[in-house]
């Protein structure tokens, strides 16, 4: 199968390719940056700054090429989101899924977004980060503390549970992605 699958893939590659452009979204040290790196490179640097602004990054994973805008999470940069999330494939908000100080905050930012006009109909992925930790919410609580299933109405909403950290259920965030 070697040189047939090979032939196989780059007759599909040329065909095939898509691109998305993401617009990864959620409050400060939720991991946004953290899960870029770790799609972008495969691994996840330890000395990970704080986003101030934003950050563009590009990878290709198979046919497809995502373009992803990492929004600073911090309050001051909370009303552009919007404008980063204007005809994006889909957005992603990740949630600190272990700090249950900040959900009540995660929730009404990201019910406020999914109220405006620019992103009606934009698939939203969330995604509960930090899933290693030992306090960290299981994906139904998760889904019933931000409220997600009053968002589903002219929208497709996901939630999974990850570890940016430690790369886990990436490949089940990219798979989601490339489908819709």
């Amino acid at each position: 199968m070697g040189f047939f699958g090979w032939l196989l893939d780059y007759i599909r590659g040329l065909f095939f390719k898509q691109e998305m452009e993401l617009t990864i979204l959620g409050l400060q040290n939720a991991g946004k940056t953290t899960l870029v790196n770790t799609i972008t490179y495969g691994k996840n640097d330890d000395n990970t700054i704080p986003t101030i602004g934003f950050n563009k990054k590009k990878v290709t994973k198979g046919n497809v090429t995502f373009r992803m805008w990492d929004i600073g999470g911090q309050e001051k940069f909370r009303s552009m989101w919007e404008r980063y999330c204007r005809g994006v494939s889909a957005i992603v908000y990740v949630v600190d899924a272990s700090n249950m100080k900040t959900l009540p905050t995660a929730k009404k930012e990201l019910h406020e977004l999914c109220e405006k006009q620019a992103v009606a109909g934009i698939p939203l992925l969330v995604l509960g980060n930090k899933n290693d930790l030992d306090d960290a919410l299981p994906v139904k609580k998760l889904i019933e503390a931000l409220g997600l299933a009053d968002l589903s109405g002219d929208r497709e909403v996901c939630c999974y549970s990850i570890s940016a950290k430690n790369a886990v259920n990436i490949d089940l965030t990219l798979k989601w992605l490339t489908k819709h």
